[in-house]
């Protein structure tokens, strides 16, 4: 932002450090003078500096040390040895070690102004350019549109140096932060205005609070229609430059070509899903009957064998029984995502549907010894929703929570109001985590990491969130945990 550039300024004559302070003063510079070398460090290791300005000759540390251990602190910190006319050689030796530049002395004001801008302008473009490839890196590879946006929101905070960089996407009429960095004590739903007036002008916005700080947003314009935006808040009101606009800009575009990318990939792979399932649903239909009467030989013949004391044949039927029973239940699911069931709707008490499946599970949880900690909000009260259905989807959140994790583990289910028509059910485990490529393509057909899995768990899970008018996100890190959060209305 449009901040005076900080120099720090290390040379052990007072007089010419106070001359040198007072002509960088001038210049607009925000300066940091010491004559002590181990203060400098110290300043180093606490803020961040655009340039410095180092004596050649100083004990006990000299200006070579020096840069040698700024660098240490500050990898990308621009370094000018100041050096009399006779030390030429040792300067450009500092140069070698790292410096940026020397300057001679007595100084000449143009050539000090000169070099400190090129200094500074020199920095931030590498800055700049390191932040935006690693941004490119990551738009490019097959991260999560989660991980993109935490990368954009990092690499705006760094490159514009503000207090707090947040993501906001709208999601139905609301907008919700997605990714954020940095701190502040203002609440996040205390930016969202800006986030409304970026949206609403469709370009950039500057807006002043009661306590001076400056919040700046830029819209995220995805095929030509704002679908979010990206907000800076410094401390100070400021006003922003043509420069830090441009940069922002270019940082927002980042997230709105992820953004972009994401819907159409989830639009492709909807449309494949779908003519997937109505495929599969029909090969199921056909399979309803060779294996119904696959189940009924399997009876037959485990009765005989029964009659005749053969324990082996009663054993090898019973096999068969559960082979052709698993199979019947494999069509039984894609039938219900190829030709998904009406929806029965009526008030339901979520709270009380998620105990009846935990008592539903309960088996699992003694086994491995998992902690339970529910955390029901009793004014969640009631969503309009088949009762059946969401049952298929907690029983299989449950169940997919209690596999990921080792023994000792810990589940927390908790509900809560999101906001007056949405109530939010969440449930966490403490397991292995999902990786980004797994978390992409865990909603595709048939997709599983499991040895015995169908693939079919989830999908059929977000179809039904999806026809309540719902939606379902998933959170997870690998060797951490997961978190699944289903939003569901009211009505």
């Amino acid at each position: 932002m449009n901040r005076p550039r900080s120099v720090l300024v290390v040379d052990d004559d007072a007089h010419i450090l106070e001359v040198l302070e007072m002509r960088l003063t001038s210049m607009g510079f925000a300066v940091t003078a010491t004559v002590d070398a181990e203060a400098a460090l110290a300043a180093l290791g606490t803020r961040g500096f655009d340039a410095a300005l180092f004596d050649l000759r100083m004990d006990p540390i000299d200006g070579i040390a020096l840069t040698r251990a700024a660098h240490a602190r500050q990898p990308r910190l621009p370094v000018l040895i100041m050096t009399a006319h006779g030390t030429i050689e040792n300067a450009v030796e500092a140069i070698k070690e790292g410096a940026f530049d020397f300057l001679t002395k007595p100084f000449v004001t143009e050539e000090l102004r000169g070099k400190l801008a090129r200094a500074v302008a020199d920095r931030r473009w590498a800055r700049d350019r390191n932040l935006l490839r690693t941004v490119g890196e990551t738009l490019a590879s097959a991260a999560s549109m989660d991980r993109v946006l935490s990368a954009v929101a990092e690499g705006t905070m760094e490159a514009t140096e503000t207090e707090r960089t947040v993501v906001f996407l709208r999601e139905s009429d609301r907008l919700v932060p997605k990714a954020s960095a940095g701190t502040s004590s203002t609440p996040l739903d205390r930016l969202a205005p800006a986030a409304e007036a970026a949206i609403a002008r469709r370009d950039s916005v500057t807006m002043g609070g009661a306590d001076g700080r400056a919040t700046l947003a830029v819209p995220l314009m995805v095929a030509g229609t704002p679908e979010g935006a990206l907000v800076v808040e410094n401390p100070s009101h400021v006003v922003a430059t043509d420069d830090d606009l441009d940069l922002l800009r270019v940082f927002a575009s980042q997230g709105a070509v992820a953004l972009g990318n994401a819907r159409e990939l989830s639009r492709l792979r909807s449309g494949a899903l779908a003519a997937l399932g109505r495929v599969a649903s029909q090969v199921a239909h056909e399979l309803n009957n060779p294996l119904g009467g696959l189940a009924l030989y399997a009876r037959l013949l485990e009765d005989r064998f029964k009659t005749a004391g053969d324990e082996e044949g009663v054993q090898l039927t019973h096999k068969v029984g559960r082979a052709v029973k698993h199979l019947a239940d494999l069509v039984t699911d894609i039938t219900a995502y190829g030709r998904p069931p009406e929806l029965k709707r009526e008030p339901t008490s979520l709270n009380a549907l998620i105990e009846e499946c935990l008592s539903l599970v309960q088996d699992r949880v003694v086994d491995k010894e998992i902690r339970v900690v529910s955390k029901l909000a009793p004014d969640v009260g009631t969503v309009l929703a088949d009762a059946r259905e969401l049952k298929k989807v907690l029983l299989n959140l449950f169940v997919n929570a209690l596999e990921a994790m080792e023994p000792h583990g810990t589940l927390t289910i908790r509900t809560q109001r999101a906001d007056e028509r949405t109530i939010e059910a969440s449930v966490e485990d403490t397991g292995c985590g999902i990786d980004d490529e797994t978390r992409a393509r865990m909603f595709d057909l048939f997709f599983t990491t499991k040895a015995n899995g169908t693939g079919l768990g989830m999908p059929i899970a977000r179809s039904v969130v999806d026809r309540h008018g719902g939606r379902l996100d998933i959170d997870s890190e690998p060797g951490v945990g997961t978190r699944v959060r289903i939003e569901l209305p009211r009505q």
